[in-house]
C-alpha cells in the first residue's frame, strides 16, 4: 500500500523544516525526504526547483544502513551555478530505524561575495604608512596607542572599567604626558565617560 503524500507520521518534521527556512530565509532550503517511499515528503523555502513527490534518490545511501545521524557540511551547486552548502540529517522512529531525512541546503554564495568585498576593503596592502608631517603631533593617536594597550596589558575593556580603573588609567597617562595636548583632558573625559572634573580632581593629587 503506498505511503499517502504528507504523512502524518511526518508532520513534527515538516515543521522543523519551516522554522529553519523562516529563521534562515530567503537563504535556506529545508528538503524533507521519506526513506519508506523514496520520495521527497515536503520542501520549505524552495530554492532547487524540485518538486513534493520527486524521487529522493537515497536508496543506496541506507541499502546496508547507516549509524550516521548527521552527514555534512558537504558543497554542491544550485540549478543556477549559487554555491550550496548542505547537512542532512538522519531521522530515525521509535525503533531506530531511518524513517526520514532532513537536508538542510544553505546558499552561502552572498556570504562568500560578502566576504570578498571585505577582504579587499581590508586588505592592507592598500594602506601607506601614517605621515610624519600630518601625525606628529597627534596628541589623540598616541593616547589611544596607550589606552589600548593599558587595556589590553590588563585585559579589560573600556565598557567595564570601574572608578579605580579610571583613576588608574588617568594617572598612567599623565605619566606618559599625554595631558600636554591642548584639550587632552576634555578628550580623556570624554574617551573614559568620566567628568572632565573628575579627570582635572586626579591630575591636581598629582600635583599635590
Amino acid at each position: 500500500m503506498p505511503i499517502p503524500p504528507h504523512d502524518p507520521a511526518l508532520s513534527n518534521f515538516r515543521a522543523i523544516a519551516d522554522a529553519i527556512a523562516t529563521l534562515f530565509f530567503p537563504h535556506a532550503e529545508v528538503v524533507l525526504h521519506d526513506l519508506r517511499s523514496q520520495k521527497i515528503d515536503y520542501i520549505a523555502n524552495n530554492l532547487s526547483k524540485r518538486e513534493i513527490g520527486d524521487d529522493a534518490a537515497l536508496e543506496d545511501m541506507f541499502e546496508a544502513g547507516t549509524d550516521e545521524t548527521n552527514i555534512g557540511p558537504y558543497e554542491k551547486l544550485n540549478w543556477d551555478g549559487q554555491k550550496i552548502r548542505s547537512l542532512s540529517t538522519v531521522l530515525r522512529d521509535a525503533q531506530g530505524k531511518p524513517q526520514a531525512v532532513l537536508c538542510i541546503n544553505l546558499n552561502i554564495s552572498m556570504f562568500e561575495n560578502a566576504k570578498a568585498a571585505l577582504d579587499l576593503f581590508l586588505s592592507p596592502t592598500r594602506l601607506i604608512a601614517q605621515p610624519d608631517a600630518l601625525f606628529r603631533d597627534d596628541w589623540q593617536e598616541r593616547i589611544n596607542t596607550f589606552l589600548n594597550s593599558w587595556l589590553r596589558e590588563r585585559q579589560l575593556a573600556l565598557s567595564n572599567l570601574n572608578r579605580d580603573h579610571k583613576r588608574e588609567l588617568v594617572l598612567a597617562l599623565h605619566a606618559e604626558g599625554a595631558f600636554r595636548g591642548k584639550s587632552a583632558a576634555n578628550y580623556v573625559a570624554n574617551v573614559l565617560n568620566m567628568g572632565r572634573a573628575t579627570v582635572y580632581k586626579h591630575l591636581k593629587e598629582l600635583k599635590a
